[in-house]
């Protein structure tokens, strides 16, 4: 053990990896449905590896922490500024009556129950699910005109207060969101989802447009001998209201890509596309006839991202968009594989509206996606290049536009680094879906400074603040439980009240709100589960993007009010 305790103490980043693989695996752990989550589990592995006396530079964490704030910044951008509108009005005014409503119980029960600056710090975060107000109010601590042992003693009760009321919250929130609020506006919250589904045309039989929202497949068939000489466009035509497109075909004179003018006769071999159901299903009148032809498969399929920014095609239904498109260009081969909406995946169907910044993944045969690009605009291909001039340029300009202070009497008022890094992304994320080529970073590599970037930042916090955990742990533990439940309940309530019974919203998509509001990516899980239904990312993508913001910024203002009361 003490070979141990030495080579982690010598050795911190080895202490850190070991940390982050624990708490991966503690997170994956289940109660249930519920699962403590990365976040969780590496902030608690983190305290447990604190206790053998290792410490990590202040500087890793904060390092991982900008470089998280980056991801959500740049992902969420084209949402955040392409929502900025009349449509998307009571979506904001719930996140920030959420956000408000959260701030000022901190603040009451901080002040009723005699909470430092560090624990109020930690209970906001925490029961709010918010990993960017903790590590802003962290940065806002750090500037407090203290004595150095007294800010550390903030920045542990900080990590004290998050650790208990985050765990809390998870339990709370998730409870509230699949019980307690279907509840409270009287509604069964599946039945409603589907019914919902139904209007726009999610859980149909799928005819006509909505197929072209699915995985497709290509298979390969010989016309019958005794078959009709019909054109392309004839056999597509026959599989209607199902989008089949016949790709390829060899005929006697060779191997052909098609064109619907394109004659076939009994004994050509051509390509279908389309939902693998429909190919295999009893309605397609080549069922029997598949074969295996390599050479004849081996279409030159891609895809493609787009980012909705068109004017006139935002704010419009799946089927008005499409057939917009159709009127410009022929959209035959192409398909619509998901549609992403701050990293959530939407429900798909004809009538679910599509919101700017929405990010659609098209794929298809190459010669038809070029057609479609072409009226689509910026387009980003599959790519593995990060453009990491721009991304390391927001993240610097970014830091040295949130450091300029202002001082109100004695407390010290900034943006902050992190706020600031954090509003440049945004930029950057928003500037790089109207300029083709720029600030370009693959989705994947975004997704791991996400997850690496805030497990790493907790897990530093969690062995720094190790030694004094328990002893914060024993003295606040009792009365944080039970702050954590109100700080976080009062919120949800409030704006299910506020959402249901003033906005009129849809209860899935009311709570999707809510679940955005929170940027409580957990809860809109366990909701979509609940629900059985992918309904309430429909309210959760602007949400987030707000929420992130008004977060980062609450948790400096959160510092600057108990400090200066």
């Amino acid at each position: 053990m003490d070979w141990i305790r030495q080579a982690l103490g010598a050795n911190p980043e080895v202490a850190l990896f070991l940390t982050l693989a624990a708490g991966h695996w503690l997170g994956r752990l289940r109660i249930k449905s519920f699962k403590l989550g990365a976040v969780v589990g590496c902030l608690l592995m983190g305290i447990v590896v604190g206790q053998l006396g290792v410490t990590m530079p202040t500087i890793v964490g904060r390092i991982f922490f900008i470089l998280f704030l980056f991801s959500i910044g740049y992902k969420t951008g084209p949402q955040f500024f392409g929502n900025l509108g009349r449509k998307s009005v009571v979506p904001i005014v719930l996140t920030i009556v959420f956000s408000v409503v959260g701030v000022c119980t901190t603040y009451v029960i901080a002040r009723v129950l005699n909470f430092d600056t560090g624990t109020a710090t930690g209970l906001f975060s925490g029961s709010l699910q918010s990993s960017e107000a903790m590590g802003t109010g962290l940065a806002a601590i750090g500037r407090l005109t203290l004595l150095d042992d007294l800010r550390s003693t903030l920045a542990a009760n900080v990590t004290v207060g998050y650790a208990v009321t985050y765990l809390v919250a998870a339990f709370t929130g998730i409870f509230i969101l699949v019980q307690l609020g279907p509840r409270i506006m009287r509604v069964d919250l599946r039945a409603e989802c589907q019914k919902l589904e139904e209007e726009l045309g999610m859980k149909s039989h799928e005819a006509g447009v909505v197929s072209a929202f699915k995985q497709f497949v290509m298979r390969a068939y010989r016309i019958p001998d005794n078959g009709q000489h019909k054109t392309v466009a004839e056999w597509e035509e026959s599989f209607s209201p199902e989008r089949v497109f016949v790709e390829r075909a060899r005929t006697k004179g060779g191997l052909v890509d098609t064109d619907p003018d394109l004659r076939l006769h009994g004994g050509d071999v051509v390509v279908l596309s389309g939902r693998p159901g429909v190919l295999g299903g009893s309605n397609n009148p080549l069922r029997s006839d598949e074969i295996e032809d390599q050479n004849l498969l081996d279409v030159p399929a891609t895809q493609f991202d787009h980012i909705l920014k068109r004017k006139d095609l935002v704010h419009k239904t799946l089927s008005e968009i499409i057939e917009a498109l159709g009127g410009e260009v022929a959209t035959r081969g192409v398909y619509v594989r998901k549609v992403l909406r701050a990293g959530q995946e939407l429900p798909l169907g004809p009538g679910v509206v599509l919101e700017p910044g929405d990010v659609l993944t098209i794929i298809g045969s190459k010669r038809h996606l070029d057609r479609i690009a072409s009226r689509l605009g910026h387009v980003e291909r599959m790519s593995n290049e990060t453009d990491l001039v721009a991304a390391c340029l927001a993240i610097g300009v970014g830091a040295l536009l949130g450091l300029p202070a202002a001082h109100i009497g004695r407390i010290h008022v900034a943006l902050g680094l992190p706020v600031g890094v954090l509003l440049l992304s945004l930029c950057l994320g928003w500037f790089r879906s109207v300029r083709l080529g720029f600030g370009s970073v693959p989705e994947a590599a975004i997704a791991l400074l996400d997850s690496l970037g805030l497990t790493v930042f907790i897990a530093t916090i969690g062995i720094n603040a190790g030694p004094s955990f328990i002893h914060g742990l024993h003295s606040t533990g009792l009365s944080l439980v039970i702050s954590g439940v109100i700080v976080c309940a009062v919120p949800y309530f409030v704006t299910i009240l506020f959402g249901r019974y003033v906005f009129k919203l849809h209860p899935g998509i009311l709570l999707g709100i809510c679940a955005g509001s929170c940027t409580f990516s957990a809860g809109l899980a366990a909701l979509q589960e609940k629900a059985e239904s992918r309904v309430p990312a429909l309210g959760y993508g602007v949400c987030y993007a707000m929420g992130a913001i008004l977060y980062a910024l609450w948790g400096s203002i959160i510092v600057v009010l108990m400090h200066k009361s």
